[in-house]
């Protein structure tokens, strides 16, 4: 099975960086939290702060999962939340990647193949 690894690079804006902590950790909360808990039997989700080191982008949600449908689905159901509805974030860029692509396509290929 492929697991696919998808960097998503946001940006926090101004919306939300003018809320306390108490009311952005109460959206979270309110908002994200369950959504993430909906599809964490499909997909495994890590947050990063990024903001000290990078200009443009201050978070990544890492997304791990075997089917894109179900990253997919994640998302439509987090841009249904006031993070993108105020919006409260900027999606920077998404990057999708194969763990260990290289490995699988080597697999696949027939014994023979030399590097040209």
């Amino acid at each position: 099975m492929t697991t696919y690894t998808i960097s998503v690079l946001y940006r926090a804006l101004p919306a939300w960086l003018k809320l306390t902590r108490a009311e952005r950790n109460a959206i979270f909360t309110a908002e994200v939290t369950p959504v993430l808990a909906k599809y964490q039997s499909q997909v495994t989700t890590r947050l990063f702060d990024a903001e000290a080191f990078h200009a443009r982008v201050s978070d990544v949600l890492l997304i791990s999962c075997m089917d894109l449908r179900h990253y997919y689905f994640l998302i439509e159901s987090l841009r249904d939340t006031s993070l993108f509805g105020e919006p409260y974030i900027e999606l920077i860029d998404v990057i999708v990647s194969v763990e260990d692509g290289f490995r699988e396509f080597e697999a696949s290929q027939p014994r023979h193949e030399t590097n040209q």
